[in-house]
């Protein structure tokens, strides 16, 4: 790898961190991004925390070693499960001048200022939920919240599976739902705590049923990024500008390649890589 070449790492266990890479390319265009997908041992919504750390610090260390100084985790569960340790244990011994960020952090930041109620929904995947990140992190900046959360098991499947427009989806997106609405009716703000789920957007709005404000994270993370680059001008000096996207799988780029254009709006050409 060139030593001019020094991307913007972006990793997800999946696809859904396409969704996030989009917002980012829309916000921040001129720099030069290399995303990561762990494919081959997708999903980790189900898989301990150790596990999921294991996974995702080999992740995050391809991606230095690929010429990344900043890494986005743009996945929930990898966020939940291993960002922390990374942060706080793994950084200082691989490079302190490195950083990982997020996508819970920009998320919950903001939260207290979209609600009038008080009354946050998280929906997510059961790893997401299990962790119990959003209410931790969101205890932090807004402690008079309350936050309900609502496991959505199936929604990652229909999204990869391509059915998220089909009547399967109309079934189980209605479920969560009106589980959700069980613990409270004064929700006013949902999060869609997992990066597939902007694409079930329509159909999270068609059966909504009461007024309520749908956040995801690709937006809130683009704007978040586009910040910590202006506080940060080092690093930003230190991420190249070319305009230069750059995808790689750790299972099939064929397969890749057909799912990903659909995450990230474009058509994708991806490279194989073993970690």
């Amino acid at each position: 790898m060139h030593d001019s070449y020094q991307p913007i790492g972006v990793f997800d266990s999946g696809y859904g961190g396409l969704t996030v890479l989009s917002s980012i390319v829309e916000a921040l265009p001129e720099y030069d991004y290399l995303y990561l997908g762990d494919n081959a041992r997708t999903p980790y919504g189900s898989r301990s925390f150790e596990t999921v750390y294991r996974y995702t610090l080999e992740c995050v260390r391809y991606l230095f070693g690929q010429g990344c100084r900043l890494v986005i985790i743009a996945c929930n569960t990898a966020s939940a499960k291993a960002l922390r340790t990374i942060q706080q244990h793994d950084l200082p011994l691989l490079d302190p001048t490195r950083r990982v960020l997020g996508v819970i952090r920009p998320t919950t930041e903001m939260v207290g200022t979209l609600s009038h109620t008080g009354h946050i929904g998280i929906l997510a995947t059961a790893g997401t939920v299990n962790s119990r990140s959003y209410p931790i992190e969101i205890a932090r900046f807004s402690p008079s919240l309350q936050v309900f959360q609502q496991a959505c098991p199936m929604w990652v499947p229909l999204v990869e599976n391509h059915e998220f427009d089909g009547q399967g989806a109309d079934y189980f997106v209605s479920k969560y739902l009106e589980e959700l609405w069980k613990q409270s009716e004064n929700i006013d703000l949902i999060v869609l705590a997992c990066t597939h789920y902007p694409l079930l957007r329509d159909k999270i709005n068609r059966y909504l049923g009461r007024p309520c404000t749908l956040l995801s994270q690709g937006p809130v993370t683009a704007a978040s990024l586009v910040c910590y680059l202006r506080r940060h001008p080092d690093m930003a000096a230190s991420c190249s500008r070319e305009g230069r996207r750059d995808f790689c799988t750790t299972d099939s780029t064929a397969i890749f390649d057909h799912h990903a254009g659909i995450f990230f709006g474009l058509p994708v050409s991806s490279r194989h890589v073993s970690l």
